[in-house]
C-alpha cells in the first residue's frame, strides 16, 4: 500500500523512541571524537538478504574509525528508479545519521568499501546492487565537486530517500534545497511503503 501524499510527510507511529540509556551510550562515544560533523547517509538494497544486508552495512558503518551511528531511521521499501516496473525486486530503503571527524573524501571510500565487501556490481545504470551506500549530505557543505557532490543531487527528488530521512530526523533540511519536510510533501509518498514489520538496531 502506498502513502497517500495529500496529507503530507508522517512519521511512522510504530517507531519507538530510543531509549535513554542506548543514547548515553552513543553520546558517550562522541567523546571519543574531535569535531565530529554530521553526516546523513542512504542505504539501499534489492538483492539478497536485504534487510540482513542493511543491518550489516549500519554496524560496518559504526565500526569505522572516527565514524559513531547516531539514528537508524525506519525501513521503506519502494519499486528500483530509473527502470521498468517487474524487471528489477524492490528495494528495502533507510537513511542513517552519524558523526564523524572523516572528511567527506574518506567517508565516501569508506562507504564505498562497504559496498565492495557485501559484492556490490556495477555493471549498468539502476542496476541491481546488494548494497547502496550513499551520502545525502555532510554538514552544510555544498560541493559540485564530480567525484562527491554535496548534498546528494537527486536527494531532494526521491521519495524513498526523503521518507526516511524525515521520520530519523523532522526538521532536517537539504543544505540548498530547504527542509525535508517540504521536500517529502512537493515529491509525494506514491510508490514508498512504509514497513513497519520490519526493524534496522542501532549498534550498541
Amino acid at each position: 500500500m502506498s502513502l497517500s501524499s495529500s496529507n503530507g510527510p508522517q512519521s511512522d507511529p510504530t517507531v519507538q523512541p530510543v531509549p535513554a540509556s542506548v543514547v548515553a551510550q552513543v553520546d558517550a562515544a562522541d567523546s571519543t571524537l574531535s569535531n565530529p560533523q554530521r553526516a546523513v547517509v542512504a542505504l539501499g538494497s534489492n538483492l539478497g538478504n536485504r534487510l540482513e544486508t542493511l543491518q550489516g552495512a549500519i554496524d560496518a558503518l559504526e565500526d569505522t574509525p572516527g565514524v559513531r551511528v547516531k539514528a537508524v531511521s525506519p525501513v521503506y521499501e519502494t519499486e528500483p528508479w530509473g527502470v521498468d516496473p517487474g524487471t528489477q525486486p524492490s528495494y528495502y530503503n533507510a537513511v542513517v545519521v552519524i558523526r564523524t571527524t572523516l572528511p567527506p573524501s574518506s567517508l565516501l571510500e569508506r562507504g564505498q568499501a562497504i559496498e565492495e565487501a557485501f559484492d556490490r556490481v556495477r555493471d549498468e545504470r539502476w542496476g541491481p546492487r546488494t548494497i547502496d551506500v550513499d551520502i545525502l549530505a555532510y554538514a552544510d557543505v555544498v560541493s559540485d565537486d564530480p567525484q562527491l557532490t554535496l548534498p546528494h543531487p537527486r536527494a531532494h527528488q526521491r521519495a524513498f530517500v526523503l521518507a526516511p530521512w524525515h521520520d530519523v530526523d523532522p526538521e532536517a533540511r537539504v543544505p540548498g534545497r530547504g527542509p525535508v519536510a517540504e521536500l517529502l510533501t512537493d515529491v509525494g509518498q506514491d510508490g514508498v511503503r512504509s514497513r513497519s514489520d520490519l526493524e534496522l538496531r542501532l549498534p550498541e
